[in-house]
């Protein structure tokens, strides 16, 4: 019986190997080259068949072994069902690159990889060919600094709801500060991802603008230099849980702050455009081309923004 399987296995992963690699596999000709009858091989043909449709991936990736009349045998009728499309995968390639967020040799990677994993083999080049000159010229960050690592760890101590100690160049005076946060969520806008997280030291928050917690700090990655991660957790309340979803629809510009509440007139060619850059803004009233709306956001980012719009919009409250 032993000597039954051992026979059988590398007959087996024959066939396998076969089908997987786009060959047609004709019963008779297997029969003859492994010396054994067709019934055998059919049985070999139905155990990958049965492997194929359970293994989760395979499942995803390829539908199943089927009987091709034209050709007289068996092949693997490929279904790409978790593959991206080739408009897809070039779709978030050219966001990507158009994010400007990594390093140059990171991001050609992730591309590489994103390419690889995700395209089907026979499509890899043509998707490459379409990105290849917008890589070639890409520009990275000024800051050239890669904080992938970082990006995972923080990522691990938010899910554990662990305390960290951060060491951090601050914008205002370039001075590297240390900080015990509790960190919160992670979150990515214009070039750069965001870490934000609650000081708890308060003479720290005693200068802040906004000092109760109800509103978290805002930190780019890309100037935090060191991360320790403590075994000190903390706790908040399901209901009093930090929601970045609601969060990021109302801090659009990555500056920290209290909750403000604004109304404009807008003259513009084009609402749609301001409804997107600000997801919380409502249309109150609108008259041709003119409309009056409100938003919630936070810090005074969006003073900023407002004015940029020049005589579009005119600024109510």
């Amino acid at each position: 019986m032993n000597d039954l399987k051992l026979d059988k296995t590398p007959r087996i992963l024959g066939i396998y190997s076969k089908l997987i690699n786009g060959y047609v596999v004709n019963k008779a000709d297997e029969a003859a080259n492994y010396g054994v009858n067709e019934r055998s091989i059919q049985r070999d043909i139905d155990d990958i068949r049965n492997f194929i449709d359970s293994d989760p991936l395979m499942q995803g990736m390829m539908n199943s072994v089927i009987y091709d009349r034209a050709v007289s045998g068996y092949r693997l009728e490929t279904l790409y069902r978790i593959r991206l499309t080739n408009s897809e995968i070039l779709a978030v390639c050219k966001i990507l690159l158009d994010s400007r967020a990594f390093t140059k040799k990171e991001m050609s990677e992730i591309l590489r990889k994103l390419i690889e994993c995700c395209v089907p083999k026979k499509n890899q080049k043509l998707v490459d060919d379409l990105i290849k000159n917008e890589e070639f010229h890409y520009v990275e960050p000024r800051h050239k600094i890669d904080f992938l690592d970082n990006l995972w760890e923080l990522g691990q101590a938010i899910k554990s709801c662990s305390y960290i100690e951060i060491s951090y160049t601050r914008m205002k005076d370039k001075a590297t500060v240390q900080r015990k946060l509790r960190p919160v969520g992670i979150m990515f806008s214009e070039y750069y991802f965001y870490l934000t997280a609650f000081i708890d030291d308060k003479e720290v928050r005693k200068d802040f603008d906004v000092i109760n917690d109800s509103f978290p700090t805002i930190y780019r990655l890309d100037r935090i230099s060191s991360i320790k991660v403590l075994d000190e957790h903390f706790h908040i309340p399901y209901a009093s849980r930090f929601e970045e979803g609601e969060f990021r629809k109302r801090i659009q510009f990555m500056y920290g702050g209290k909750l403000e509440r604004v109304r404009f007139k807008y003259k513009g060619p084009d609402v749609d455009s301001i409804l997107d850059r600000l997801p919380t803004a409502v249309i109150e009233s609108e008259d041709e081309n003119t409309y009056i709306l409100r938003a919630e956001v936070f810090g005074k980012g969006i003073d900023m923004w407002l004015k940029s719009q020049g005589n579009y919009i005119e600024i109510l409250k």
